[in-house]
C-alpha cells in the first residue's frame, strides 16, 4: 500500500493551502483541499486534465479566488486578487499556455507592464541588456528585437520562461513547461530548477511528464476530480505506482502493440526531393499503410518545416509528393492546404488552441468540420450527428453533451477532438505534430490507441514528438532528422534513445556509426 506522506504544519510552510473549494457554475474545480509546499523544495502537481491542477495553481496566482478556505503564504493569510497583487507577494507563474503579444519584440514581451523608465522615457536599451542576461539564463540565442509571432512554439515557451525567471520571487509555478523543449532545453531548465531551489525557492512543478516528475521533484501531490489524492515522496514511488494513483485504476501498456510487417501493405505516401522553405537539403521518404513514421531530432533542425511543407500549411521550394489512390496508383499533389486535405491527408498541428480548433464552437461543430471535405462551396452541409455521438464515445471524449463549448474541455479532450475531427473526415493519411502536447497520461494512452487503430486499419501515420519516449514507444521507424537533412533510418522496435541523440547530433550516418 502506498502512504501518503505527514504533512508538514501549515505555519511552517512558505505556501499552504488550507480547506480550498472553487466552482465553477455547477462544476465543483476543488474540493476541501489542503496541501503545503516548503522553501528550497520541488513540489509536483500531477493528475488527469481536469483534475483540478491548474485551477489550484491560478488561485495562488490570482487569476481566481477560492469560493471558501485560505491561502498561507510566509504564515500569513492572504487573498489574491489579481495576477499583479500575487508578484507583489513573491509569486511567478510561467504558465502552460503561451501569453506573449505577437507583435511586440522579445524584450517588449519580457518587461510588459513594468517598462523602465528614465526622464520620463522608455529605457530600452536597459530593456535590451537585462532581455539579453535573461535569456542567457535558458539558453537561449534569440535576437531580443525580435518579434514574438515568428517564433517557433518551443522558442516562445523559452521566453515565457525566461520572462518568470526575471521575477525577484520566492515562489515559481512552472505549469507545463517543457511541453515543447526539446532534450537540451530541458537540461537547462532543470539546472536553473536546482539553482532556484538552492537558493531557498519553492517551485510547484505541474507537468504530465512522468519523467520530469521524477527527475526533479522531492515530493508530488496527486489530485483527482479536485480533490487531493495524496502527498508523497518521489522517491518512494514507481511510475506504474503514480499512474495508479492518477488515474485510479492500473494503466497497463501505455503503447499499443506495433504492426509486426507494416511495408508489406505498401505505400501510402511518397515524398521524393522536398526542400521546405529556408531548407537548404532536399529530402525523400516515404510512408507505408499500416504504419506510423516518427521524426526525430532536436528542437529546430526542419522536421516541423518539412511536415508542414507537405500538409500545404507552409510554402515549399520544390519537391513532389505523390499519394497511392483508390485505384492503386500513385497520384500528385498539389501543396496546398485545400488540396492536401481533399486528397485525403489530414493535419494536426502542434498548437490546438491557435491553429487547430474552434473554442467558440460546440464540440460537434468543430468535429463535423472534417465531413466537409469534400463538399463543394455550392452544396448544402449535412451533419450526421449520430455518426459524431458514436465517434465521440469510441474515442472516449469525456464531456456532458456534444453541444457543449469546445473550450469547457481538458486539453486531453480537445486533442481527442482534433483527432476525430479527421477520422471523421475518413482521411487515410494523417500528419501529426507533437500528438499528445499537455495531455495526461491516460490521454495519452487512449491517443496512441486511437493512431495505432487507424493505422491498423490501413491508414498511414507520419508524426512529429520532441518526446523520444514518445517516438520510441510508438513508431514502427524513425527518421532522424539533423539540420534539415534525413540522418538515420531506425527500426522502432530496436532502436533506443542514446542511438536518436547519436544521429541526431551527427553530421551524417556515417559519423554516428563510429561512436557507436
Amino acid at each position: 500500500m502506498i502512504t501518503p506522506v505527514a504533512h508538514s504544519s501549515p505555519r511552517n510552510a512558505l505556501v499552504a493551502f488550507q480547506s480550498v473549494n472553487k466552482s465553477f457554475g455547477s462544476t465543483r474545480a476543488l474540493v476541501d483541499l489542503s496541501l503545503q509546499g516548503s522553501a528550497g523544495s520541488v513540489h509536483a502537481i500531477t493528475g488527469e486534465n481536469g483534475a483540478g491542477k491548474s485551477t489550484l495553481m491560478n488561485l495562488l496566482a490570482g487569476v481566481h479566488q477560492p469560493d471558501s478556505g485560505e491561502i498561507r503564504v510566509r504564515g500569513q493569510a492572504l487573498r489574491i486578487e489579481s495576477p499583479a497583487q500575487a508578484q507583489r507577494a513573491g509569486i511567478s507563474t510561467i504558465f502552460q499556455e503561451l501569453s506573449l503579444v505577437p507583435n511586440l519584440t522579445v524584450a517588449e514581451n519580457l518587461f510588459l507592464g513594468r517598462e523602465p523608465h528614465r526622464a520620463g522615457i522608455v529605457d530600452r536599451s536597459f530593456m535590451r541588456r537585462r532581455a539579453e542576461q535573461a535569456l542567457d539564463l535558458v539558453k537561449c540565442r534569440l535576437d531580443v528585437n525580435t518579434f514574438c509571432q515568428t517564433l517557433s512554439v518551443a522558442e516562445q515557451q523559452l521566453i515565457e520562461i525566461a520572462k518568470g525567471l526575471m521575477a525577484d520571487a520566492d515562489v515559481f509555478i512552472l505549469d507545463e513547461p517543457t511541453a515543447a523543449l526539446n532534450g537540451p532545453e530541458v537540461d537547462t531548465l532543470g539546472d536553473l530548477i536546482h539553482s532556484l531551489k538552492t537558493a531557498g525557492k519553492l517551485i510547484f512543478y505541474i507537468s504530465h511528464r512522468l519523467e520530469e516528475i521524477f527527475r526533479f521533484s522531492e515530493a508530488v501531490s496527486v489530485l483527482k476530480d479536485g480533490r487531493l489524492v495524496g502527498t508523497f515522496e518521489t522517491s518512494e514511488l514507481t511510475q506504474d505506482e503514480l499512474i495508479s494513483l492518477m488515474v485510479g485504476r492500473p494503466l497497463g501498456q501505455l503503447f499499443p502493440l506495433r504492426n509486426p510487417h507494416p511495408s508489406h501493405l505498401g505505400c501510402a505516401l511518397e515524398i521524393s526531393e522536398l526542400v521546405a522553405s529556408d531548407a537548404e537539403h532536399a529530402v525523400s521518404f516515404g510512408i507505408n499503410r499500416g504504419e506510423i513514421l516518427g521524426f526525430a531530432g532536436l528542437q529546430g533542425q526542419g522536421q516541423r518545416e518539412i511536415i508542414r511543407a507537405v500538409a500545404g500549411v507552409e510554402p515549399h521550394v520544390r519537391g513532389l509528393v505523390k499519394k497511392r489512390s483508390p485505384s492503386d496508383e500513385l497520384q500528385s499533389v498539389d501543396l496546398s492546404i485545400v488540396a492536401v486535405a481533399r486528397s485525403g491527408i489530414g493535419f494536426i498541428p502542434e498548437d490546438r488552441k491557435s491553429e487547430g480548433l474552434y473554442l467558440s464552437l460546440s464540440i460537434e461543430q468543430n468535429v463535423a468540420l472534417g465531413m466537409l471535405r469534400q463538399l463543394a462551396m455550392w452544396r448544402r452541409a449535412r451533419v450526421r450527428k449520430s455518426g459524431i455521438a458514436d465517434l465521440l464515445l469510441r474515442m472516449r471524449v469525456r464531456a456532458n453533451d456534444q453541444g457543449q463549448p469546445l473550450s469547457s474541455l481538458s486539453g486531453g479532450n480537445q486533442q481527442k477532438v482534433m483527432l476525430g475531427r479527421w477520422l471523421a473526415s475518413e482521411v487515410d493519411v494523417l500528419l501529426v505534430e507533437e500528438p499528445t502536447r499537455g495531455v495526461d497520461v491516460g490521454a495519452k494512452s487512449e491517443i496512441y490507441a486511437l493512431l495505432r487503430e487507424f493505422a491498423n486499419s490501413g491508414g498511414a501515420v507520419l508524426i512529429v514528438s520532441s518526446e523520444l519516449t514518445e517516438i520510441l514507444g510508438l513508431c514502427d521507424r524513425i527518421l532522424v532528422i539533423r539540420d534539415g537533412k534525413i540522418t538515420a533510418e531506425l527500426d522502432g522496435v530496436g532502436a533506443s534513445e542514446e542511438e536518436i541523440m547519436r544521429y541526431a547530433l551527427a553530421g551524417s550516418e556515417a559519423e554516428a556509426r563510429k561512436e557507436l
